[in-house]
């Protein structure tokens, strides 16, 4: 049995990012760009109006009021095609190109119009409302690094650039394999004595997919070890990361490291001293990397955000950090002392201090369901009054 510490430097170890591939820029948000974005055109291409007004010319309109000949409209998408000598303007609004010889562009409110005659009372000063060509960026410039994620405001300059695809660090595949006789599917464990329902696996998959990774397999098997090798070949033909929840501990029937013996195991840790969560392990499989997480709804989503999160953030290009985040925070209420492993008690912030939800027992689903934090305490810790500082990480 290793440290928590230890066992966070061996994950950092494994998770390093996947390789890369094109991405259809509609299927690639949160993605992690592997190569930078660089402009294959100008933007604005063309010098474009700010405003809804009139483009003029600054020769005519230096001595107002003036009245211009309104020669055309310019719309975004459909310029003004046409040629307008000196004494003309042309209506134009936000987004339609600027017609050439035109220096500026008159807000709609400070001229007037009538039959086909544009009034400007007094000489246009300030700003000329029009974006010039490249205001934006230049053909060749880099839009956005390799190496960000891409945020929904990363993707309009993508798209902005006339893009269609990027190049990304590829998404970990995730096969989940739930074992247990007595699980089944959420919504149907009344039908069957005995039966519970498969919560774990669904909050796993639910965390995997916020750190990078994509689900592409969840079975649920019985706890016969011919049917757990067949799950275990399974999930190791499609999956970078396969989890296996249930049968980590050691009963007769728990055959959660058995059911691989037909790979290449090789153990990366067995056991961490750590509450709850002890039974977490963690193995490669050639390039795979399989992680086994306990049964118990709490100490399986406990051990996944501590170990399989920070797994799935780093293959996906994210970061293994991404996933670490700690931060300091008041006790809301007095922490009790520790045993001799280090202990994650989940918790919430209320008024920016931090307090436990009321069942830290590793089964209890519905205190599971409020939680919003973790709350660490180092192994044989003495007990806090409320207003010591704890480390927390956002569960």
């Amino acid at each position: 049995m290793i440290s928590f510490d230890e066992a966070v430097a061996l994950v950092r170890q494994l998770a390093q990012p996947l390789g890369m591939e094109q991405v259809p820029l509609d299927r690639a948000a949160g993605r992690v760009l592997a190569r930078p974005v660089v402009a294959p055109r100008t933007a604005p291409a063309f010098p474009t109006s700010a405003m809804d007004g009139y483009a003029v010319r600054d020769g005519d309109v230096a001595q107002a009021p003036v009245k211009l000949r309104v020669a055309g409209e310019s719309y975004a998408g459909r310029p003004f095609g046409k040629k307008a000598g000196p004494g003309a303007c042309v209506r134009i609004f936000t987004g339609a190109v600027v017609p050439p010889g035109f220096d500026r562009v008159v807000i709609q409110e400070q001229v007037g119009q009538s039959n086909g005659l544009a009034f400007l009372g007094q000489t246009p000063s300030g700003g000329r409302n029009i974006r010039p060509v490249g205001s934006d960026f230049f053909a060749g410039e880099t839009i956005l690094p390799a190496g960000i994620a891409l945020t929904p405001q990363a993707l309009i300059a993508a798209a902005g650039a006339d893009i269609s695809e990027v190049c990304a660090i590829r998404q970990p595949r995730i096969a989940i394999l739930a074992t247990g006789d007595e699980l089944a599917a959420p919504g149907a464990a009344h039908l069957r004595a005995g039966a519970v329902p498969d919560s774990v696996s669904v909050g796993i998959a639910a965390l995997a997919e916020v750190f990078g990774g994509t689900v592409v397999l969840r079975l649920r098997i019985a706890d016969t070890l011919e049917e757990l090798e067949r799950g275990a070949g399974e999930a190791l033909a499609c999956g970078d990361i396969v989890v296996v929840t249930g049968g980590a501990s050691v009963g007769e029937r728990d055959h959660a490291r058995d059911m691989f013996r037909g790979a290449a195991m090789e153990p990366v840790f067995s056991k961490v001293a750590m509450k709850p969560g002890k039974p977490v392990w963690m193995s490669r499989a050639g390039e795979r990397v399989v992680v086994g997480l306990p049964g118990n709804p709490g100490s399986a989503l406990v051990t996944a955000r501590l170990f399989l999160a920070p797994l799935v953030a780093g293959l996906s290009g994210r970061g293994a950090g991404a996933a670490w985040q700690w931060q300091r925070a008041s006790l809301g209420e007095s922490a009790p002392e520790t045993g001799d492993r280090e202990t994650f008690y989940r918790g919430q912030l209320h008024d920016g201090r931090a307090v436990f939800v009321g069942n830290q027992d590793s089964s209890a689903q519905a205190a599971l369901g409020v939680s919003r934090i973790l709350i660490r305490r180092a192994a044989g810790a003495g007990a806090l009054p409320a207003g010591e500082e704890v480390a927390i990480l956002p569960l």
